[in-house]
């Protein structure tokens, strides 16, 4: 008797990032409504809250959780993450006879060469595959410079998603811009697509502030912006840091935090130092309680998109600062839903890529209108309610599992 669906995705949990927490409670929320779920993921070792041993197979609410071991050489470069990637995905062709026992595998975009062997268990097993998109490639690895379309990972990658698109019952788009990009450059019907946002993965502890300041930075400002998660090649910025070096921002009262990771993260630092930017702190990624503080001492927080990514990825953190019920910034294509919405519902504001001017003008603006600031953070308290909250996205999966089982 085969179960009904298998995860397979790099992370997993314990591991604390985005990537591992949506597979992994997006599986709980299928336990939840009566599927049988299982998970084949990779070993834990960068993302690990302590460096307790994790056993390689354990069962948590029902889901047994296989960990399989592979060649990790971190992040530091793009040779590096490659060679994970590829790792990775040979680990798992080796384990590709587990998906026999499956009618359903849930396949991630990262890597992006891993949804072949999902391919493979719809081929030899009658596996149907569901693909949840995080980012699109190889277009987004092309247009950062990465990649070269004439390269041969390039075209292995274009050969991958060929294979796939035709073969998936069921793809999960994170953004509307996603999902025209695929109808436009995938081999794909678009009735096949269905638009499901990621979501916050922290617990909201709005009403539960730990410390009124976040390592004294609440003291004698005005406004606190922050940043968090990823800043990296994806991201913009340029007109962040265009806009911090402004000399009115430098002297507004305004303080900003920035915390994460990514290939952007010591430019920005540097910057920051060279420049003897007071009003600006960098941290490494944050997470638990010191992440939850940090959010509840924002006042509005920025989001950003490179100009040309429009379409290809979604910044996750965004629905982070959703659920902290604050306004945000978002720096990118104003098509974007992301974009779009904030300004439809009035809950933060939009800027082009590049309009730092227009960036500098709304911050000082607003830093001395605490009221302006209130009526965008009941703005985004209703949008997030009505669109953006977990369980919503959870129910697309479970309608989406329903549908690839009755088919």
């Amino acid at each position: 008797m085969k179960k009904d669906v298998l995860f397979m995705c790099q992370f997993f949990y314990p591991e604390y990032v985005s990537s591992a927490m949506l597979p992994y409670q997006t599986a709980l929320g299928l336990r939840r409504a009566g599927f049988s779920v299982d998970a084949m993921c990779g070993y834990p070792k960068e993302y690990l809250k302590n460096q307790n041993q994790v056993p390689q197979e354990e069962s948590i609410e029902g889901i047994n959780i296989y960990r399989k071991k592979y060649l990790q050489l971190g992040r530091k470069n793009f040779i590096s993450r490659l060679i994970n990637y590829f790792s990775f995905t040979f680990v798992m062709l080796l384990n590709l006879f587990k998906c026999r026992h499956y009618k359903v595998i849930i396949v991630y975009s990262n890597p992006p060469i891993l949804p072949l062997i999902a391919v493979l268990a719809k081929k030899m097993f009658g596996c149907k595959i569901v693909f949840v998109a995080y980012d699109l490639y190889p277009e987004i690895a092309e247009r950062t410079g990465i990649l070269r379309s004439s390269s041969l990972i390039s075209k292995v990658m274009k050969y991958v998603n060929k294979l796939l698109y035709t073969n998936a019952s069921k793809i999960a788009a994170l953004s509307n811009e996603m999902k025209q990009f695929m109808i436009d450059n995938r081999p794909v019907n678009k009735n096949k697509i269905a638009v499901i946002p990621n979501w916050a993965t922290e617990k909201n502890t709005r009403v539960k502030i730990k410390n009124k300041i976040f390592r004294g930075i609440k003291e004698n400002t005005k406004l606190i912006v922050s940043y968090f998660g990823n800043m990296g090649t994806a991201q913009d910025l340029d007109t962040i840091i265009k806009m911090m070096s402004d000399e009115r921002i430098k002297h507004s009262e305004i303080f900003f935090i920035f915390a994460g990771h990514g290939n952007k993260k010591e430019e920005l630092k540097k910057h920051v130092e060279y420049n003897n930017l007071a009003n600006c702190k960098v941290y490494d990624y944050l997470s638990g309680d010191d992440f939850n503080d940090a959010l509840n001492i924002s006042d509005i927080f920025l989001v950003s998109l490179a100009s040309n990514l429009s379409g290809l990825a979604v910044p996750s953190k965004t629905y982070s600062y959703y659920q902290s019920q604050k306004p945000v910034i978002s720096i990118m294509d104003k098509n974007t839903d992301i974009s779009k919405e904030l300004k439809k519902h009035e809950a933060g504001y939009a800027v082009e890529n590049g309009h730092s001017e227009e960036l500098i003008n709304f911050l000082l603006e607003i830093k001395d209108k605490p009221k302006k600031i209130y009526s965008m953070e009941a703005n985004v308290t209703t949008m997030y309610n009505q669109f953006y909250r977990k369980e919503i996205q959870i129910k697309k999966y479970i309608s989406i599992i329903n549908e690839v089982l009755g088919a």
